[in-house]
């Protein structure tokens, strides 16, 4: 009996996956991937040759593993067969693969009662909105203090709780800043107004007063801003005389004045809301 011959195509070798007689020649991924997506959508092979402007037999030729598509064509034809390349190419898309957090927070949400769903899913329309805001700038929270705590008792330069969250467009100033006080008077015109808005950099954050700085202290109960001489605390406005002090009176450095706020600073409130959600959104 004459012995059969063996089939050329195959191979002695075995895929201990599906446990099928190896190929010598594998058709490549690509070209296997083509002839799937193609028949998924129910098109010929020339019809997707016309979509593509290929010539002849060029889909049959990729899909037999003879040639493959031009590098150039491969946006076109996953928009054609209307996949991704991850898909053309079999690999899996790093985008869908869930991390532990993103699975913590859905197993979290699939818990949730309806009406905590639509509460977070008004929460992420929110933030979306923001977030399409074309203009976005880095807010900064600072304290504005009203006045410091001075009652005799403790340490004059720790403040009380009154003060309010002011937002400012981060800067280098803001940047530098550790809270913020109103002017009152205009013993210091024309460099600060009655009314302005001014930061500090709280001692000792910030370096040593030399003479010519601007500081904020507090002598008795009230708070100055004023030029730090050796000799003592100086006005700019000529209207206003020195503040000299014995050995025994106590003057309480707070920090140094880095600048006035200008309109301009302040953080519009699109932008503070942006700021508040971001916050308030942490895990």
């Amino acid at each position: 009996m004459p012995r059969k011959k063996p089939d050329p195509t195959k191979s002695a070798l075995i895929d201990m996956n599906t446990m099928e007689m190896l190929h010598k020649k594998q058709i490549p991924v690509i070209c296997r991937r083509i002839k799937y997506y193609r028949e998924r959508l129910g098109i010929e092979q020339k019809e997707l040759g016309a979509r593509l402007n290929v010539i002849g037999n060029a889909v049959s030729n990729w899909e037999n593993g003879r040639a493959r598509p031009d590098i150039n064509l491969l946006p076109e034809l996953c928009s054609v067969l209307g996949i991704t390349l991850y898909e053309l190419f079999n690999i899996e898309d790093p985008l869908l693969r869930h991390t532990k957090r993103e699975q913590y927070l859905l197993s979290s949400y699939r818990n949730m009662s309806e009406g905590n769903k639509y509460l977070v899913d008004s929460l992420i329309q929110s933030i979306q909105h923001i977030e399409s805001l074309e203009e976005y700038r880095e807010v900064k929270e600072l304290t504005l203090f009203d006045k410091p705590l001075a009652a005799g008792i403790g340490d004059p330069t720790e403040f009380d709780d009154t003060g309010e969250p002011l937002y400012l467009y981060a800067s280098s100033d803001s940047e530098k800043a550790d809270c913020a006080f109103n002017v009152n008077g205009d013993s210091m015109e024309p460099t600060f107004s009655d009314g302005d808005v001014v930061l500090v950099q709280r001692y000792p954050n910030c370096s040593d007063l030399s003479p010519g700085d601007i500081g904020a202290f507090i002598v008795g109960n009230e708070l100055y801003i004023k030029e730090y001489q050796k000799d003592g605390l100086y006005s700019h406005n000529e209207n206003y005389d020195p503040m000299h002090f014995e050995d025994h009176e106590r003057v309480y450095f707070i920090g140094k004045v880095i600048g006035a706020v200008d309109d301009k600073d302040f953080a519009g409130q699109e932008d503070i809301n942006r700021y508040l959600l971001a916050s308030e959104g942490d895990i």
